[in-house]
């Protein structure tokens, strides 16, 4: 599988194929997804919930992105990654951000970073683009800020909000950013954003009408079990395989199944000597 690049994002879009994207946070998931031909992986800052176990994106820190990031490289040679900006690194300067993304290619391995927000972090795209990498934009719903979005609430369903979701769009684009991310807002704004731009449109959770789709891969697998997003479409139920596996794993050790002969190494050769040096061990601790 080659790996690719911007020109070749960009040529999908101009021939209107679709980008598969999803998310991985360590070296197997990561390796599945290179399997199956996935185009790009994010490692996104929803590792703070799906491997981390925190409740929001908001603890997640650079350490933690850039170890992700190494995993996913590892698995995923061939693969273009895009790593995810969490929050804290980018937000209180444009030296802050710039320097923050350099770490996620020398350090993390990735191809590009990710960045939430519209107008308001359009002199931090241009700092990292200063810096000679690849920029993925992301408006609508963004995670890092749904505190003051009054939670994770679809944007873009009013006139006004879907009015400020274009103005970001067009911001962003204008800063310079490479591609752009929509998140959780109606497929009909999608679609004007669409139309409106030159650079590839993604969506998650944003319809159809766009250049490629984006899901979090522990909930299209059905691993993920706290909830599950009104824009998943589930391809498997793998939480429920795994827990049956598990209690069978404890129903086996305590019935003596496992280990079986099949799973044990045996002595080569003869057993007398090693009956001889078991005597001379009873015989030391004894």
């Amino acid at each position: 599988m080659k790996k690719k690049t911007i020109i070749d994002l960009y040529n999908m879009k101009k021939n209107g194929e679709k980008v598969s994207w999803i998310t991985a946070y360590d070296t197997p998931f990561a390796s599945f997804t290179e399997a199956a031909g996935i185009d790009m992986i994010l490692v996104g800052d929803s590792l703070g919930m799906v491997v981390q176990g925190f409740d929001s994106t908001i603890p997640v820190t650079m350490d933690m992105c850039i170890d992700h990031c190494q995993a996913v490289r590892r698995g995923a040679p061939n693969t273009f990654v895009v790593g995810d900006m969490p929050f804290g690194s980018y937000q209180a300067s444009d030296e802050d951000a710039a320097r923050n993304a350099i770490r996620f290619l020398k350090e993390g391995g990735v191809d590009a970073i990710k960045l939430e927000g519209g107008k308001t972090v359009t002199s931090r795209i241009r700092a990292i683009r200063d810096c000679g990498i690849l920029v993925f934009g992301h408006i609508g719903l963004t995670p890092q800020s749904s505190g003051v979005l009054g939670g994770h609430k679809a944007q873009g369903r009013t006139v006004e909000s879907a009015r400020a979701v274009l103005e970001d769009a067009l911001a962003v684009e204008a800063a310079g950013a490479n591609f752009l991310l929509v998140e959780a807002v109606p497929p009909e704004v999608t679609a004007q954003i669409h139309k409106m731009l030159k650079i590839p449109v993604y969506s998650i959770g944003a319809g159809a009408p766009c250049d490629g789709q984006l899901t979090i891969f522990a909930d299209t697998i059905g691993m993920f079990q706290a909830f599950t997003p009104k824009f998943i479409k589930k391809y498997a139920e793998i939480a429920p395989i795994v827990i049956d596996a598990y209690k069978q794993y404890v129903v086996d050790i305590k019935s003596g199944a496992f280990p079986g002969e099949e799973h044990v190494y045996h002595i080569i050769g003869d057993i007398a000597p090693f009956e001889e040096l078991f005597r001379e061990f009873d015989e030391r601790t004894l």
